[in-house]
């Protein structure tokens, strides 16, 4: 095929004004002017109710490789399938809208592509990984979810709730329709175990997964409610092991 774009890189937003305030979108751009590969930049509006939508269209409109899609309100889950769905690259990654991880980072997850990885996932959890201005609760939450998760469904993975994650696009596309660990939330962010889907089933069928060092900073945000959240999540990871029980999941491909 020619003319291949070499990266998607999927944007799931869901009420990002002030992060885009915040020039988070600018930062993409900045980096992406050194890129050394083909790109596609794809960001997902997860039903926006404040301004997002409006200033992404503004900011796209003379950048011909950025495309803007417009969802009902479904999720985070939803969000980055739908832009898996549509990404005409070979490789994809999604990174979170507030630039917590810098794209940049991706550097450290490509090397790996080489060495026959399918799935690269950033992690705040392993040696030599940074974290900035994180709230100490919130790493102590992280923690307790992350031993919950590989207790229950993937053993050996430290941080599956980083933002940041490098694919191959077969595996990508393989795997997300796959996914059934999904949610429909009312005027408010939610982002869900679909992680932990994403990489159990990752497993499950064979493809062979890298965890990476990658640098995070904490963003302070009031549309995420860590207490209730994590609680559902917990449910979420308990839905995917009694789905992998009852078959739900079928064989390993």
């Amino acid at each position: 095929m020619k003319n291949r774009i070499f990266l998607s890189i999927i944007v799931p937003s869901f009420n990002e004004e002030d992060n885009y305030k915040k020039g988070a979108l600018d930062k993409v751009t900045d980096y992406l002017k050194k890129f050394p590969y083909s790109y596609e930049v794809i960001i997902v509006d997860d039903g926006s109710l404040d301004k997002s939508r409006k200033l992404i269209e503004e900011f796209i409109r003379s950048r011909s490789n950025w495309r803007l899609i417009k969802n009902s309100h479904q999720g985070k889950a939803a969000a980055v399938s739908m832009g898996v769905v549509e990404a005409l690259g070979e490789n994809i990654l999604f990174t979170d809208f507030d630039q917590a991880t810098p794209l940049s980072e991706v550097e450290k997850l490509f090397p790996f592509l080489k060495k026959g990885y399918d799935i690269i996932i950033g992690s705040r959890e392993i040696k030599g990984a940074r974290r900035e201005k994180e709230p100490f609760y919130r790493h102590l939450m992280g923690k307790v979810f992350n031993l919950v998760v590989q207790l229950i469904a993937l053993p050996g993975i430290h941080d599956t709730q980083c933002g940041f994650k490098l694919l191959k696009t077969k595996a990508a596309k393989d795997i997300f329709s796959k996914l059934k660990v999904k949610h429909l939330e009312t005027k408010r962010a939610y982002t869900g175990a679909f992680d932990v889907e994403l990489l159990f089933l990752g497993q499950k069928m064979g493809y062979k997964i890298a965890e990476v060092p990658v640098f995070w900073q904490h963003y302070k945000t009031k549309r995420v409610s860590f207490i209730k959240d994590s609680i559902r999540m917990f449910l979420d990871v308990l839905r995917i092991k009694l789905n992998d029980l009852l078959g739900k999941y079928g064989s390993k491909v």
